[in-house]
């Protein structure tokens, strides 16, 4: 089948429908191709008889995903850029200029390229279905909005509400659109063609008008901003508020500002002439190709189920025990009955635990229910999935059992028996263990088959991803339902094998570790975390990361990394010292910062305490950087090449991304790698351990990369 029957009109009567249905794909995109195929719709329409067009998706829950992002990762020069993007500005300009009235009927995601489609019609007709998601998510791929995105929605919507989905890359719900005017009405999805298809015979017995319907400001505070002066401000607190969230590091927001601020008042072509030249400088950035890196590492997880037998399938769960309640406890009940609708069993050994458990779960619903994510009826929903106790009772109809209670290898293995018992024979009993043995735990399970790894990263509901463990006897079928499991939840899954560590924990104790080296010879605490926070893109620095975790928790598996990788991972000189003073970090109050509310502060009694004396700060921004860093991607070398503790370079670039927040604008440790070069990366730890030691000594694996002159993804 061609790409003419992609894209065809349909007549009914004084209206077109044109069915927008992509031959063997999944989702219509905006690719080259379809835009021509376009192109000769639009050219058609302007030489019919018909009075009005309706344009309607003939794929479920998609009305148009946006732009072919194949297309966009493969364009590097900026004049091939251009081209591409004024060729598609001006089909899109066709739409705008048929001289007969046109109508979106959104239904499902109409996003990038599908969004501006929509902006350059007369009017929109979208459904109340929850997968229907209107936006312009391109700073999200270090790109702006090319096809007059920023040129027509400020005039469409304001300045105020376009810069908030612009800069944010957002999608808003259909009520969202309509409260806002970037939609003109509302309808049932079963209803959406024959709504509009009415709605366009309405607008031809009126008169078959074009809309050109400008944004007009309510209320006095929203006149001021949108003003000519108002915007001033406007767009300085946009700029203050993108430099605080972004660091600088992600230049697409900063330059979709530029554009809005520039074009508004202007013509159509000098304005979209602007967009056009915006869109191309950010599109040729390597910021942009990591980004899009990052997008196709997520859309590789949606395909994927975990295991190479592609015949394996996941068992289907509709029921969940939690073993151990608490906050991780209530946070994992949060995901799998408010995410995946679930039932839910807590289960611990006082009646507090489990009130704890199901309040935490309660608080986040009730954070939701205040930010208006979910209403009360869905909040209670919720609520009536979960339930608890201190026996066994309703275990015996499970489908999975998460294990979540103290990281001691003799309780788990204990209470990983005594609940098998009570099991049904298939049941799959999943560890929430971050740092023990999978496979030993599993000796524990009367059929280790069904025993799987399932860690979750605090706190649970904001921290997107989920390692997979398997361990020596775990089966594919069940590593295949945990995975798609995590999918339900809303995370991200990477499946691992076991080890120390797994995968993320191994890679960023390195990073950890070397902080306690750095302040054991005199760093400033917080001049460390300000440069891997600021100055390399790491959502936190390391000593505030370790006060997160728990100073008490990182300690613990820093000595279960120096028993089991030696030389490699060698305790720091203040590790006893530090392990005296008791500091817990912010669970505590204080660690290496004290905390007062949402305040911070460094502790200058710490340096005393540990023997350390006054901060010199002696080693500069790159040592800093590049001692923490180089050590973990020598680790993940080791891990991938010669313990294939994971499969792919992408799975550590995933697992970095989604569970230590490593900064995506790099694309992933080994794609960031990749980039500086494994002879360079080789060469500077040659360096470091002539001078710090064998801790920095480069693996083997890494030492024939360079000496291969490849690089980890070639």
């Amino acid at each position: 089948m061609s790409i003419l029957e992609s894209i065809r009109i349909v007549n009914k009567g004084d209206v077109a429908l044109v069915e927008w249905d992509l031959i063997g794909e999944k989702v219509n995109k905006l690719s080259s191709p379809v835009m021509a195929r376009l192109k000769e719709v639009i050219e058609e329409l302007g030489k019919s008889s018909y009075k009005a067009v309706v344009f309607i998706s003939r794929k479920p829950k998609i009305f148009i995903a946006g732009a072919d992002i194949d297309e966009i990762k493969n364009m590097t020069e900026k004049e091939q850029i251009l081209k591409v993007v004024k060729a598609g500005q001006e089909i899109i300009n066709m739409v705008e200029d048929l001289k007969i009235p046109t109508i979106a009927a959104i239904n499902g995601a109409c996003l990038g390229g599908g969004c501006e489609f929509a902006l350059s019609c007369d009017y929109r007709i979208a459904t109340d279905d929850s997968s229907t998601k209107i936006g312009l998510p391109e700073t999200q791929l270090g790109l702006i909005p090319g096809f007059g995105g920023c040129v027509r929605l400020p005039k469409l919507i304001g300045v105020q509400n376009a810069l908030d989905i612009i800069l944010a890359g957002k999608a808003v719900s259909t009520d969202k659109a309509l409260k806002m005017g970037l939609v003109d009405k509302k309808t049932h999805v079963a209803s959406l063609e024959e709504k509009a298809i009415d709605f366009a015979n309405e607008v031809i017995k009126n008169g078959a008008k074009k809309s050109r319907k400008c944004f007009q400001a309510k209320g006095l505070s929203n006149q001021v901003l949108e003003s000519f002066a108002g915007r001033f401000l406007v767009f300085k607190m946009a700029k203050k508020s993108v430099l605080s969230l972004t660091k600088g590091h992600y230049p697409a927001p900063l330059k979709a500002l530029e554009v809005i601020k520039k074009t508004i008042g202007k013509n159509r072509a000098g304005a979209l002439a602007i967009e056009a030249e915006g869109f191309a400088e950010v599109c040729a950035t390597g910021v942009s190709k990591n980004l899009i890196h990052v997008f196709y590492m997520m859309e590789s997880v949606k395909k994927t189920t975990g295991v190479n037998d592609k015949t394996v399938k996941a068992r289907n769960v509709g029921s969940v025990g939690i073993m151990g309640a608490g906050t991780m406890g209530g946070g994992i009940a949060f995901v799998a009955a408010g995410n995946a609708g679930l039932e839910v069993r807590m289960k611990d050994i006082n009646h507090d635990a489990i009130a704890k458990g199901m309040q935490a779960a309660k608080k986040l619903w009730d954070k939701q229910l205040e930010r208006r994510k979910i209403d009360k009826y869905a909040e209670e929903r919720n609520l009536a999935h979960l339930s608890g106790g201190l026996d066994y009772s309703g275990f015996g109809r499970l489908d999975v059992v998460i294990e979540a209670i103290v990281e001691d290898m003799n309780v788990k293995k204990k209470v990983i028996a005594e609940t098998a018992k009570y099991c049904k024979p298939d049941a799959i009993i999943a560890t929430n263990t971050s740092s023990l043995s999978v496979s030993e735990m599993g000796e524990a399970h009367p059929k280790p088959e069904n025993f799987v790894g399932m860690h979750f990263f605090n706190p649970v509901d904001k921290m997107p991803l989920v390692e997979v463990i398997r361990g020596k006897n775990t089966s594919d079928e069940v590593v295949a339902t945990i995975f798609e499991l995590s999918k339900k939840m809303g995370k991200t899954p990477v499946v691992v094998k076991d080890g120390p560590g797994f995968l993320v924990n191994r890679l960023l104790l390195p990073w950890l570790s070397e902080a306690l080296f750095f302040l054991a010879d005199n760093m400033d605490i917080e001049t460390v975390d300000r440069i891997y926070a600021k100055k390399f893109g790491m959502p936190m620095g390391p000593f505030h990361l370790i006060d997160e975790i728990g100073i008490d928790v990182c300690l613990k598996v820093l000595k279960i990394f120096n028993n089991a990788l030696g030389e490699r991972a060698p305790l720091p000189p203040v590790y006893e010292k530090l392990y005296q003073t008791k500091r817990l970090g912010k669970k505590g109050g204080k660690g290496f910062y004290i905390y007062e509310g949402k305040n911070k502060r460094v502790d200058p009694a710490i340096y005393d305490e540990l023997g350390v004396g006054n901060p010199k700060n002696k080693h500069d921004e790159k040592e800093i950087i590049e001692r923490g860093v180089y050590r973990m991607i020598n680790e993940a070398a080791l891990v991938l090449i010669e313990e294939k503790i994971v499969e792919t370079p992408s799975e550590v670039d995933l697992g970095m991304i989604m569970g230590t927040g490593f900064p995506p604008f790099r694309g992933g440790l080994l794609r960031y790698a990749d980039s500086l070069g494994t002879q360079h990366i080789t060469d500077e730890l040659e360096i470091l351990a002539s001078k710090f030691g064998t801790r920095f000594k480069p693996t083997q694996a890494l030492a024939n990369l360079a000496k291969s002159q490849r690089g980890f993804y070639s």
